[in-house]
């Protein structure tokens, strides 16, 4: 097992990853540098073994299945994740790692939201995004992460170990903040200076499609982790549009005796059915929520049983 894995996730990035790679092996000198490329095409697996890293491959496509394989592969005591544009300092790595070796933090998140982020970022869509996408998740999820879509983290053991990866690309960062909050998780902000991609240096995040995975996800994920508060908010709506419609037809019936419109009578009751339906519906899945937030806390024990044993191993 290793003490600290920087985790570096690439996809042509040829032009910083020597780099990326030379400054976190000046900044953590115990710790071990894995590459994992993402079917580049061009020099980056050569340039980062070049470089001294571990370079391995993830042939499927995208971010998340890069973080997935090496989540499963590699066992570390700390993980510190980072990307291969150098747009993160790794000054900060030797912090974010005590954070989780001395204080038992299970994910530290590098905020540049809070430093230099709206001004060196060029891309105003991309800080309009990462804004509506915390704000979302704060709102959604009651939690205090300042930089809900930060690519530079520092993980746990236990949270690399039991941590479901189940997005395929940029929507990982998202889908990381918001297991974390609902697990209740030890969460640290740690600011940092970020500083955009060098010149020559293209991102592969795509401001609009990815942007739209990633608002769908907040959408998928609040209704998997809230069902109560997902399903009660479209009960709400469905009685108040019943009752709302039902109005009219009440006070002409109490008025003539007569209900002249029986198809607004006949949906406004159906609509009331659907909104207690979907009522009970959030009070089911709720007691299914927390059925496995406990079988999770046991699995959580049985990752620190494991580690404890690996450790042991070692010595």
């Amino acid at each position: 097992m290793d003490k600290i894995a920087v985790l570096i996730p690439c996809y042509n990035e040829e032009k910083t990853i020597t780099k990326v790679v030379n400054d976190f092996k000046a900044a953590l000198p115990d710790a071990v540098i894995y590459v994992y490329d993402n079917n580049s095409s061009d020099k980056t697996a050569e340039l980062a073994a070049s470089a001294g890293a571990v370079v391995r491959h993830e042939y499927v496509q995208g971010k998340g299945n890069v973080i997935r394989r090496m989540f499963r592969e590699i066992d570390a005591k700390c993980y510190i994740m980072t990307d291969g544009d150098d747009t993160y300092p790794a000054e900060c790595a030797g912090k974010l790692a005590e954070l989780v070796l001395d204080r038992n933090v299970d994910m530290v998140v590098g905020d540049r939201l809070s430093s230099t982020y709206y001004k060196e970022n060029k891309r105003p869509f991309h800080n309009f995004g990462n804004s509506l996408v915390r704000k979302s998740i704060n709102l959604l999820f009651h939690n205090d992460i300042k930089d809900v879509m930060t690519g530079y983290r520092a993980f746990s053991y236990e949270f690399a170990k039991t941590f479901p990866i189940l997005s395929a690309g940029f929507e990982i960062e998202t889908e990381m903040s918001i297991h974390a909050v609902d697990k209740n998780m030890h969460v640290e902000n740690y600011v940092i200076e970020y500083r955009d991609r060098p010149e020559g240096s293209e991102s592969k995040l795509n401001t609009y499609s990815d942007g739209l995975k990633v608002l769908w996800m907040i959408g998928r994920m609040y209704r998997t982790y809230k069902p109560l508060s997902f399903f009660g908010i479209i009960s709400f709506i469905l009685a108040a549009l019943a009752v709302g419609f039902m109005i009219p037809v009440l006070k002409t019936f109490i008025e003539t005796g007569l209900v002249p419109k029986y198809p607004t009578l006949f949906v406004c009751g159906f609509t009331m059915i659907a909104a207690i339906q979907s009522f009970f519906a959030g009070l089911q899945l709720q007691t299914i929520v927390q059925q496995k937030r406990q079988d999770f806390e046991h699995n959580l024990q049985n990752v620190r049983t494991l580690k404890t044993i690996l450790e042991k191993v070692e010595k």
